[in-house]
């Protein structure tokens, strides 16, 4: 289970995973709910949840949460940006029950780090957070997600990650639904950038065996074929939003027109078993042609329905990446970015003060300069 424990994040990464239209302050789920959450999801069979967000450090009541999910006997790792916390509050959660930490990078260059995550002097936090953590004995994980103006700097990143001590790192291409989609100019890199990190990817897999995990994700739109996205839809996942809507993937939201149940109004084992927006791509019976009659239906199980309808419209058609989809065109379309050395500009995710919470803008097209 993703716990979205709030949407408020002090960064303002150019590819953010959350929807476009962000939940206010006054609309999470309080302490109370994200309890009684906990505990479903346990008697549903739920066994680990990912606190997350947003920055789940934003929320005041975290040490509260993560003692819940410890109560309820799930196993809660803490993804985090880090820029919020210090050692003091680390330390509580761990004494809370927090079981394993998730830190992002955006780079292992401190001025572009900060520049991709529009933070001042965030990464340089980010590295005293690794520290504590490392204090502490908890196990660490770095995630960096990957894209042209970061994509060389890979051995970099991996470098950097076994010089923090991570026992595991995920180096992630971005995936280009939601905020990335607004932003694929510049993020899109070259086939030469991919061919080039896939080989040192591999690389540093054999050079780090044993001493920490490695996992690469490649490039949708450099694929030939379809992942098979969060391990079939509806299958193995569920996230909860800040809001308490329950979804069948992290970005379910950005299939417009689609309702999710909330667990402000059903049980979470209801929506689980019987919600039709879980249930209308589990299985294989939903495919179209020629995802229907592929020897591979089983294997990718058509592919991601997010970026089949961020690129076609329709969450139901097969995942232009696959090579044998008719709007295969859509992608190799779009992988060719433009001209220069970085592409256009970022635009930028920001919250401006409103009555009632964070109300989500963006400060249009600029350098991410401070």
């Amino acid at each position: 289970m993703l716990a979205e424990l709030t949407h408020r994040c002090p960064l303002q990464c150019p590819y953010c995973s959350n929807p476009i239209a962000l939940s206010r302050r006054s609309e999470e789920l309080g302490t109370e709910e994200w309890v009684d959450v906990f505990g479903q999801a346990a008697a549903l069979g739920v066994l680990q949840v990912h606190l997350s967000g947003g920055e789940p450090t934003a929320r005041s009541d975290l040490e509260d949460l993560v003692a819940a999910a410890r109560a309820a006997g799930l196993y809660n790792n803490l993804i985090t940006a880090g820029v919020l916390l210090t050692r003091e509050r680390l330390a509580a959660l761990q004494a809370a029950g927090v079981d394993h930490v998730q830190l992002s990078v955006q780079d292992s260059d401190p001025v572009n780090a900060d520049r991709i995550g529009n933070c001042r002097d965030g990464h340089a936090r980010k590295l005293e957070v690794a520290g504590w953590v490392r204090e502490l004995g908890l196990p660490l994980t770095v995630n960096a997600v990957v894209h042209r103006q970061n994509l060389d700097h890979i051995e970099e990143i991996v470098a950097l990650a076994h010089r923090l001590g991570a026992h595991r790192l995920e180096i992630a291409n971005v995936q280009y639904y939601g905020w990335a989609l607004e932003n694929l100019s510049a993020l899109m890199p070259t086939r030469e950038q991919v061919e080039r990190a896939g080989a040192v990817a591999e690389r540093a897999r054999e050079r780090y065996r044993g001493r920490m995990s490695i996992d690469y994700v490649v490039p949708d739109y450099f694929a030939r074929r379809p992942k098979r996205c969060m391990d079939g839809w509806g299958s193995r996942f569920f996230a909860v939003t800040p809001r308490g809507r329950v979804l069948p993937c992290h970005a379910a939201e950005t299939i417009t027109g689609m309702a999710f149940s909330s667990v402000r109004e059903r049980p979470l084992a209801w929506i689980w078993h019987n919600d039709a927006a879980f249930n209308r791509f589990r299985g294989l019976d939903w495919m179209p042609e020629p995802c229907r009659g592929c020897e591979h239906r089983e294997r990718d199980l058509g592919g991601c329905r997010c970026q089949a309808f961020a690129l076609t419209g329709d969450a139901g058609a097969t995942d232009p990446v696959c090579e044998r989809s008719p709007l295969h065109h859509l992608v190799t379309g779009r992988a060719v970015p433009p001209p220069g050395a970085d592409g256009p500009a970022f635009r930028y995710r920001r919250f401006v003060a409103a009555p009632g919470g964070a109300v989500p803008g963006t400060t249009g097209a600029g350098s991410g300069q401070h």
